[in-house]
């Protein structure tokens, strides 16, 4: 029983009434991150800029990730765990190729400037191979054996990724440059010079129609009718096409 003369010691606190050095995990740092990146652009993202935002030293977030690349990682890993949560695979695989690439753009539309700086990489953790093992097993219901099934599963994320951070970049630009970009397809493309650019003059007024959403959806159909056909000529009888040989030459 505690004597009614004693008092409760105040909890340590950081300075400016920031939370403890001890509070620090990996999601605060990464949700730290993520906040600077987002409202002023991945350049203000640094070591002492985080510490800083934490309330505490540098140095104590090097106790969580071995570098800010490593952070980087993890902010890659994030996006890649929030696209595939709750997803389970159809017995169609291209339904399931197609909604995961759908899942991922909404992703890197929802956080643009840090989808910009990670999409590239490569975070090499749980969710990452989640993705591939996804991937990859639609691919051989496809049909593909292992080898095929990883050089498409290569093909297909890096050009998702790759769509997905060309939006993102966009998203991320300043809000009058945006507009400037949309605007440019019903103003300048639809005053071209047909006897400059005949065959961009007949399609402007259609260049002006096609959407994100539109451009995005076409990329990918094509990108499916691809995967498709190769699927179709594993299964045909006979020597594969020439044009399919030859990879992964040692």
């Amino acid at each position: 029983m505690k004597d009614p003369g004693t008092t409760d010691a105040p909890e340590p606190r950081s300075r400016r009434g920031r939370p403890p050095k001890a509070a620090l995990s990996q999601d605060r740092i990464l949700d730290a991150a993520a906040s600077v990146i987002e409202r002023e652009g991945p350049d203000a993202l640094t070591l002492r800029r985080l510490g800083a935002d934490l309330g505490s030293n540098h140095t104590a977030v090097l106790r969580h990730f071995s570098s800010k690349d490593d952070i980087l990682l993890g902010l890659a890993e994030r996006l890649i765990a929030e696209a595939i949560d709750g997803f389970e695979a159809s017995e169609d695989w291209r339904d399931t190729l197609a909604s995961l690439a759908r899942r991922m753009r909404r992703v890197c539309l929802a956080h643009p400037r840090i989808a910009v700086l990670v999409t590239s990489r490569v975070s090499r953790r749980g969710a990452e191979f989640r993705g591939a093992d996804t991937v990859i097993g639609a691919l051989r219901r496809a049909g593909f054996d292992d080898r095929d099934a990883a050089r498409y599963y290569r093909a297909l994320v890096d050009t998702s990724l790759a769509m997905g951070a060309f939006e993102a970049s966009f998203a991320a630009l300043d809000p009058e440059a945006r507009e400037g970009d949309r605007m440019a397809w019903r103003r300048e493309y639809l005053v071209a010079s047909p006897a400059r650019y005949p065959h961009l003059a007949s399609a402007a007024p259609y260049l002006a129609e096609a959407d994100e959403d539109d451009h995005f959806e076409t990329t990918l159909a094509l990108l499916l009718d691809a995967v498709e056909l190769r699927a179709r000529r594993t299964r045909e009888p006979g020597p594969a096409p020439a044009r399919d040989r030859g990879v992964f030459r040692k």
